[in-house]
């Protein structure tokens, strides 16, 4: 087996990882719609990806990670978020860009680069978005999601799951209405019939449906 997988690969890999790891079914179909390529393509590459030893695949719905897999995973998304830490602190890139950015840079990073960038940039546990590191899942445990919490409560942001960083224009909305890791804000009100959660975050309000709620995780302020 190669040391490292593909680009291509790792991106696989890396989805894979987050839907085993949130409890969801890896299947084909929901693999080609979070990549955005085609069914014909996703199943090709799974093919490649079950002979070189990353995946077990007995049948379209039936898809897993392999040991090798699984730590292959791990290490693209700790290249991943690291990659972002760094654009985000030294380079100062707005924090709605930084995950489009890191995609295009986290393939290149060598082992040792990646160790000495955990060491100057103080092992970061989660990402700049809030998600967590491989083996820190335990820090995002008790977060929930924005649509499961009631009118009146504060909160503060903790989280933006990975499937809504790929929403460049969701990112930046978020990004000029203050709604990061770490604000505090209050749910306004929240209207079922129409699936909308309205939060205030000092002098700011917004309003969010719930397919987008749905991904920003809080913790409930005291």
């Amino acid at each position: 087996m190669e040391s490292r997988p593909t680009p291509t690969i790792e991106d696989y890999l890396a989805v894979m990882f987050v839907m085993e790891r949130d409890g969801e079914e890896v299947i084909a179909a929901r693999l080609a719609e979070t990549l955005e390529v085609a069914p014909p393509t996703v199943t090709v590459t799974l093919k490649r990806m079950e002979r070189d030893g990353w995946i077990e695949a007995p049948s379209p719905k039936r898809i897993r990670l392999t040991e090798a897999g699984c730590e292959a995973a791990r290490s693209v998304i700790r290249r991943h978020i690291l990659t972002e830490w760094m654009l985000a602190r030294m380079l100062k890139i707005p924090w709605s860009r930084i995950h489009a950015e890191a995609d295009q840079m986290e393939h290149a990073i060598s082992d040792e680069m990646e160790a000495q960038m955990r060491v100057n940039l103080d092992d970061p546990q989660v990402c700049p978005h809030g998600n967590p590191l491989p083996g820190h899942e335990h820090v995002a445990a008790k977060w929930i999601p924005l649509t499961g919490v009631l009118p009146g409560q504060k909160i503060i942001i903790r989280r933006i799951h990975e499937t809504a960083e790929d929403n460049a224009e969701l990112l930046r909305f978020l990004e000029t209405n203050g709604i990061v890791p770490g604000a505090p804000a209050k749910v306004v009100e929240v209207l079922s019939f129409n699936q909308t959660v309205k939060l205030k975050m000092g002098k700011k309000t917004a309003t969010l449906g719930f397919p987008a709620a749905r991904y920003i995780f809080i913790e409930k302020a005291a």
